[in-house]
């Protein structure tokens, strides 16, 4: 057996184990997401609930609707406790082939990556799903009334909270794109134009409704997050050039 072989086993192994790590962390985590499933389950509906709109009744259709709904829940929840070890994991695994800098660059990012992923869910929760369940709610109600499926509000929770998580991790990614180099903030500041189109795609895509006022509510802050990106690129730009003069040739 040749070295480079040995060297693909011993990389085989290396990731066997960093995904059994990751997969046993999110067993955990789902399991002890599942032990509170109901107290996760009252907090997601609490929006609805909370609304003066005739809409805090919940119904199940399904013998398993609410089995699946709960399961779901652990997973997403065991995703959510399990995160920090899964990108610890994935940061390890491919540390071999980065250089010091760019090592301590992602694992310096790690805490700041958690905190933008709570601060879009917490912005999901406290801004944009109010008045998005009181359209959806109130839209027709002279018409029907409201008998929502608990898996379709949790559903729709699950889907703001997990993607408005995701958007507001733009300047990170920008600021890290910018720190490798393989971006700067002349670049970034050149596309601005065609972000405010993404922006508010993204915006149809995320809320669910068609209301304009609820779109821009998710359109807004992806223009200011991408807004801090490009400061944020700047930043990491001269801190480059900072660099690369101080380094002696």
């Amino acid at each position: 057996m040749t070295s480079k072989d040995l060297s693909i086993l011993q990389h085989l192994s290396e990731l066997r184990r960093r995904v059994l790590i990751s997969v046993l962390a999110l067993l955990v985590g789902s399991a002890a997401a599942f032990v509170f499933f109901r107290q996760i389950i009252e907090i997601l509906v609490a929006p609805a609930r909370d609304l003066d709109t005739g809409g805090g009744q919940l119904v199940f259709v399904e013998v398993t609707e609410l089995l699946t709904t709960s399961i779901k829940i652990s997973f997403v929840g065991g995703f959510v406790l399990a995160l920090p070890v899964i990108l610890y994991q994935v940061i390890m695994f491919i540390a071999p082939g980065l250089t010091g800098r760019e090592k301590r660059y992602l694992l310096s990012f790690l805490p700041g990556v958690l905190l933008a992923f709570v601060a879009g869910v917490a912005f999901a929760y406290y801004v944009l799903t109010p008045p998005a369940l009181h359209f959806l709610l109130t839209f027709g109600g002279d018409v029907a009334t409201p008998l929502i499926r608990v898996s379709n509000l949790v559903n729709l929770m699950l889907r703001l909270l997990f993607w408005m998580g995701i958007a507001f991790e733009t300047p990170l990614v920008m600021y890290l794109l910018a720190q490798l180099g393989i971006v700067n903030a002349r670049m970034l500041s050149r596309f601005r134009r065609y972000w405010v189109v993404v922006a508010f795609v993204l915006g149809a895509v995320i809320t669910p409704t068609f209301d304009p006022v609820n779109q821009a509510l998710v359109a807004i802050p992806l223009l200011l997050l991408y807004e801090l990106g490009v400061l944020l690129a700047r930043l990491a730009g001269r801190g480059r050039r900072a660099s690369q003069a101080a380094t002696p040739s």
